[in-house]
């Protein structure tokens, strides 16, 4: 039974109680201190019930304020935790990022070490913090991550492009495990009809050896140029130009994209010469060079 169903059942007894009372005052005069004392009574049970009401009336205010407390609590911490989780997702991205960035600048093991945790401290006393503080203090530190992610992706760009211009540039044998036999520059004809100028290097090499393409380009000829005889040209973009010839069978086709190593063709000995081998010649802005220059050290020798 309600506090509402006890006020409403009392107030009907002292209309009860009301009703008799006046009939005794009116027959038995003697009996009125009786029903006065009776009506004292319920007066003071209809009070104490009323107070009971009023208690209970404080006492649900003030579980709605503890409940409205805890829902504002819960939303900081929910606040809270969506932004650690972006944070936390941004630093794992300039983790890989950092890591890439330091395995493709060649730098050693251990000199930035993004799985090391960082050595911080301090002398001074710690104090709670206010939610609104640390909210801030997230959203500065996210401005911060942001940053040095838009610098980070500047560098990983320049050190692709660093990378796209090394992997563009001849730097390679086009034969593997092979010799210098000719090199480049003036030298007797093979054939005894006096000399010539050489324009590239001659790599020893077998019939159907692999022609491997000395940087990345695209195939920009394929096909049979006089003396040359099966001849594969590659366009490293950079104006720089591979000339592969005297091949056995050509295996690149013209618009062909092809990376550092790849095999364009067979060795052979097509065209003017006199044995199974590979002529290499670089061509810059339309100039032939030496390629000597752009082989280094190769593991390439001249026997």
């Amino acid at each position: 039974m309600t506090v509402h169903t006890l006020l409403n059942d009392m107030r009907v007894r002292l209309a009860q109680v009301a009703r008799k009372t006046r009939v005794l005052a009116r027959r038995k005069p003697a009996s009125m201190a009786i029903v006065i004392a009776a009506a004292g009574m319920c007066g003071a049970a209809a009070m104490n019930s009323a107070e009971i009401a009023r208690l209970n009336g404080v006492a649900a205010a003030h579980e709605q304020s503890l409940e409205a407390t805890r829902r504002d609590a819960q939303r900081e911490i929910n606040a809270l935790a969506a932004r650690m989780g972006e944070l936390q997702a941004q630093a794992n991205r300039l983790n890989a990022l950092g890591d890439r960035l330091a395995r493709g600048a060649g730098l050693e093991g251990g000199e930035f070490d993004f799985d090391r945790p960082v050595g911080v401290g301090g002398p001074e006393a710690a104090y709670d913090m206010p939610a609104r503080r640390l909210l801030d203090g997230l959203g500065s530190l996210d401005g911060d991550l942001a940053h040095s992610g838009q610098q980070l992706s500047v560098l990983e760009a320049l050190l692709f492009d660093r990378t796209l211009e090394r992997n563009a540039m001849p730097s390679r044998s086009p034969v593997a495990s092979s010799f210098v036999t000719s090199s480049y520059g003036y030298r007797a004809d093979p054939f005894g009809r006096g000399g010539q100028f050489h324009k590239g290097i001659d790599f020893d090499a077998r019939t159907g050896d692999p022609v491997m393409t000395v940087a990345d380009g695209v195939v920009s000829y394929s096909g049979v140029r006089g003396g040359y005889g099966n001849v594969v040209e590659v366009d490293h973009g950079n104006g720089y130009v591979t000339r592969y010839a005297h091949n056995s069978r050509n295996l690149a086709k013209v618009g062909d994209l092809v990376r550092v190593g790849d095999e364009i063709a067979k060795a052979g000995s097509t065209g003017r010469s006199t044995g199974a081998h590979v002529h290499f010649e670089v061509w810059e802005n339309g100039r032939v060079q030496n390629p000597r220059k752009f082989l280094g050290d190769m593991g390439v020798s001249r026997q």
